[in-house]
């Protein structure tokens, strides 16, 4: 490790004795340390006061999260150029740490060297550090010339969100630039002199920086180099200590506060967090108020994901709703949340909080109403931050406080009061549930069971609203159902006894109303018996999985045709050879729910590759970038302010991939490319079709004759009809 040797070296150039010297280069430590806990301390103040939120189970899942997302920086390269400067000056900073350290500390006693790495060891780490600061130097630079004349647009600022903060990262670079160079001007000028001195010269690594600062300096008069040995110094600790210090004075304080939001980041996908933590569904009733309606209102957690947002603009970039131009960015969900902190919370002076987060602006609010229900819950947002900060829960927190409030949008008045009522938000009757499976063309292909006192099963469909009352999505239902029958399952459904998930309506902000609903459910699906439940509903599947409790074991009918399709019970006739087949491109669009928030990529792409003569093309945004249709949250019933719909986007990319048939795996999904079809101006040049149906019609049955066909599909289908609600 390099030290002082020669400290009066130092020390000489900005004090008459030795004593004095190290008194300054002890007294700029101790006041930088003292203000840099001032300041966390201060910030501290409104996390400690947030809300309760339980992240302290599964340490070691946790402590995974940090070494992939953290340490190894997981999802950086998925922004390439940005991704890997940061990575290059955050492997720099990890291997500077212990030389930094070690400056602090021989400014007051020369001879001081880290524990362990003396010898070998050192030789080796002052390489390593030796190139980590050449790396970082040029990793700042590139970044600052990068910001200065090739700036990616999702670093800009729309006037309606605030100041610009290009300033204020130019400013950063600057000083770990000044850092950079100061640190390797303190070694050059050392190992000048040693040389100069005919001591034996610490060696530098070869093309590092302070090898290249040595080799300009060889020549330069010892007094020269005193003085610079000295004054770098001086400059790397008054630097690294305001560099401290000014971090947590902004959007950089993710470098410290990065660590804990990995650490303590939701671990569970597709879950949202309870109304209150700590307070059971019993006691719901006992909260005065539901949802986020003041900073105090959110949890410590979210607190520190506002502190941890680096404001790279990767959660916007991908936001769908942002797209469209809908006035949401999830980038300054976060960001304004973290100025208002800063501003109610000075470092000087007492805190203020209390405003409500949603109004005016000119009372002080910072979050519009069409800005939070313009959001879809896709977790675009999510998937892509680096740094795991978590949008959805927030989103849906500060809906649960408009609902508490009685701040419902006129378009969504209709389908909630249904929801309520007749337990589907069109509004039809109960009894009318099963009517798509009680259809007289279809019981005579496959009959379905209603379950009931007198009839069970193992298996049970849930179908949910959409499949059950649409006329269009129906056809969903009954490709399942035929499906189910093909391979032997013994299932049913519940008919009338079935309500709506709640999937919607939960993440709505309608808590109490979402309660009611699954517990209905729960009490049904218990009452029926079933082993296990099937749905082709990914938010029906999202619901059951993640926010019911004690109901069966459920899959998505993607998974279940993947695992029979390999099991040999379900084999595929070729796509026709007609002359319009020939033409026809597949491309798969990821529903949100199936996807991102619950990871079933491969399954629906297996299937359909296991159907001979399908030619299948992906979609630039596919997978855990699939662009969301905009049907999520009881979004098919809201009237955003856009500029364009998401679905008419999404069919726009699938044209552009080459494909004319879009295959989805969600009613939601269906319903709005089919209408961005039409309102893109390509009906006749593209189709679209769900994954059931796909199937049910390239599946290949006993009998090609349709008559033996549906007799011994009436056969293998256990026939009843006693709808007992």
């Amino acid at each position: 490790m390099v030290g002082l040797d020669s400290v009066a070296l130092v020390t000489s150039s900005f004090a008459p004795s030795l004593v004095l010297g190290r008194l300054l280069f002890t007294l700029i430590p101790l006041v930088g340390v003292g203000c840099f806990s001032y300041i966390v301390a201060k910030r501290l103040v409104p996390l400690l006061r947030g809300q309760r939120d339980f992240r302290f189970d599964r340490p070691g899942l946790r402590l995974w999260k940090v070494l992939k997302f953290w340490l190894v920086q997981w999802k950086q390269p998925r922004y390439l150029l940005a991704g890997v400067l940061h990575i290059f000056l955050f492997a720099g900073f990890i291997v500077l740490l212990v030389h930094s350290f070690s400056l602090v500390v021989i400014g007051v006693f020369p001879s001081f060297v880290m524990p362990g790495f003396s010898g070998r060891v050192g030789d080796v780490y002052n390489v390593l550090k030796d190139y980590a600061a050449t790396l970082v130097f040029l990793s700042v630079v590139i970044a600052a010339i990068r910001r200065a004349f090739f700036r990616p647009a999702r670093y800009a600022v729309p006037a309606q969100y605030g100041k610009d903060h290009t300033a204020e990262a130019v400013f950063i670079l600057g000083l770990i630039a000044t850092l950079m160079v100061a640190d390797g001007l303190f070694e050059a000028s050392q190992a000048a002199a040693q040389s100069q001195l005919g001591q034996p010269v610490e060696f530098l690594a070869v093309l590092s920086l302070p090898w290249l600062f040595k080799s300009v300096l060889l020549s330069f008069p010892l007094a020269t180099l005193q003085f610079l040995h000295g004054g770098a110094y001086l400059v790397h600790e008054l630097t690294f200590f305001t560099f401290l210090c000014v971090l947590p004075l902004g959007k950089h304080f993710h470098v410290i506060t990065s660590f804990f939001n990995v650490y303590f980041a939701k671990l569970d996908r597709g879950t949202l967090k309870p109304v209150r933590w700590g307070v059971s569904d019993e006691q719901i009733d006992q909260v005065k108020s539901f949802g986020v309606k003041t900073f105090a209102d959110f949890t410590w957690k979210h607190i520190l994901d506002f502190y941890s947002c680096a404001d790279c603009g990767r959660c916007t970039d991908n936001c769908p709703a942002n797209a469209v131009g809908r006035p949401l960015s999830p980038r300054f969900i976060t960001v304004k949340a973290r100025e208002y902190s800063f501003k109610h919370n000075p470092i000087l002076g007492s805190s203020h909080n209390g405003i409500p987060l949603i109004g005016e602006k000119d009372s002080g609010s910072i979050y519009s109403e069409d800005e939070i229900w313009s959001c879809t819950t896709c977790g675009a947002c999510e998937e892509e931050c680096p740094l795991l900060v978590e949008y959805v829960d927030k989103i849906v927190d500060l809906r649960r406080g408009m609902i508490d409030d009685g701040n419902v949008p006129q378009s969504l008045q209709k389908p909630l009061k249904a929801l309520e009522s007749r337990g589907n938000p069109y509004g039809k009757m109960e009894k009318k549930k099963a009517d798509w499976a009680n259809a007289k063309e279809f019981q005579q292909v496959c009959p379905v069971k209603t379950l009931g006192k007198n009839t069970s099963a193992d298996t049970l469909y849930f179908v949910d609203s959409i499949t059950a009352y649409d006329d269009r999505m129906q056809s969903i239902g009954r490709a399942t159902a035929k499906i189910l029958n093909h391979v032997g399952e013994n299932f049913g459904i519940l008919g009338a006894a079935e309500k709506d998930s709640g999937h919607e309506v939960r993440r709505f902000g309608e808590e109490t109303l979402f309660m009611a609903l699954r517990d209905h459910n729960v009490q049904a699906i218990k009452a029926s018996g079933v082993q296990k439940i099937v749905t082709a509903d990914p938010h029906a599947y999202n619901a059951l999985k993640h926010d019911y409790k004690d109901v069966p074991p459920v899959e998505h009918i993607s998974q279940l045709i993947a695992r029979e399709v390999k099991t040999g019970k379900i084999k595929f006739n070729p796509i026709p050879n007609g002359k319009e087949n020939e033409k026809s491109v597949y491309t798969y669009h990821d529903p949100c729910y199936l996807g991102r928030h619950n990871e079933i990529y491969d399954d629906p792409r297996d299937v359909l590759d296991a159907i001979p003569a399908l030619k299948r093309v992906e979609m630039d945004r596919s997978r855990d970038r699939s662009f969301c249709c905009g049907g999520g949250g009881l979004m098919l019933f809201y009237e955003p302010k856009e500029d364009q719909r998401m679905g008419v986007k999404r069919v726009q990319m699938a044209a552009e991939a080459g494909a004319n048939v879009m295959v989805t795996a969600c009613p939601f999904c269906m319903v709005n490319i089919e209408d961005a079809i039409k309102v893109a101006g390509l009906e006749g040049k593209m189709t679209a079709i769900d994954l059931a149906e796909l199937v049910d019609q390239q599946i290949a049955r006993k009998s090609p004759d349709l008559k033996e066909e549906q007799a011994s599909e009436s056969k293998e289908c256990v026939v009843a009809s006693s709808d007992t609600r």
